[in-house]
């Protein structure tokens, strides 16, 4: 493979004495979608938090396009070209979907007309064109996900960061999420998908790694990963994994 554009190294972010991860390395290489896989508490928000610098990690080091971005501040992280989204929805309630995202243009330029040209191009490509005028609080749970995407796409970044983006939504929001998830890799942003909907992970994408105690389990294509009996331990429990061993 290519050079990786995110490396992580030795990532430990400790609470006290819990350890939320623990010495975990990784790669995450340009074009593709890694699927972060893991039960509830097993690190997977806590990473991503620490890779953004919305927590300062007790060890390690995170290199971006091969340089370090260790304990830089989220404005500076997102300078350089990661973006995200929230497992919460955050948008600004009060403000419609076009101010929501015309804030995120605004880290690429100062010029209104210009930040707001950019947010009308992202909101019609997430699908809310005729909802741009509309208050933010008042949004359906699907329309807040598409509102976190455009304003996440419009920092323009070259990594975007997904948390649960599938969460609340039913199956055919889910269909409608993942097209947007591949019309997003398409444009050539490279994707880090946490999820805990399996047919998502399965169905987009190219390597998966899995977490456990805030530590790598394992990592690999999503048959061969699926199919591994820690792997379906650590969400099933002991006798499952035992089970498939012995299949």
């Amino acid at each position: 493979m290519s050079t990786p554009i995110l490396s992580v190294k030795g990532l430990s972010k400790h609470f006290d004495g819990l350890k939320a991860v623990d010495n975990l390395s990784f790669d995450v290489f340009k074009g593709e979608i890694l699927g972060v896989i893991g039960p509830n508490g097993s690190g997977k928000t806590t990473t991503f938090n620490c890779i953004t610098g919305y927590y300062k990690s007790t060890a390690g080091e995170v290199l971006f396009d091969g340089k370090s971005i260790t304990g830089r501040t989220p404005d500076f992280v997102a300078q350089q070209g990661i973006g995200r989204t929230f497992q919460v929805t955050r948008p600004f309630g009060d403000m419609t979907v076009w101010e929501n995202v015309t804030t995120g243009a605004f880290l690429r330029t100062m010029h209104l007309m210009e930040a707001k040209k950019i947010a009308e191009q992202e909101v019609e490509f997430v699908g809310l064109a005729d909802k741009i005028n509309v208050v933010a609080r008042s949004l359906s749970i699907i329309d807040q996900r598409r509102l976190e995407f455009a304003r996440a796409l419009a920092t323009k970044p070259k990594l975007l960061l997904l948390d649960e983006v599938m969460a609340g939504l039913n199956a055919q929001e889910v269909d409608e999420a993942l097209k947007l998830v591949h019309r997003v890799s398409a444009m050539g942003i490279t994707l880090v998908v946490v999820e805990h909907v399996m047919k998502v992970i399965t169905s987009i994408s190219n390597r998966v790694l899995v977490l456990n105690f805030g530590a790598k389990l394992t990592e690999g294509k999503p048959a061969d990963v699926m199919s591994t009996p820690s792997v379906i331990e650590a969400y099933l429990g002991k006798g499952f994994g035992d089970y498939v061993a012995n299949c």
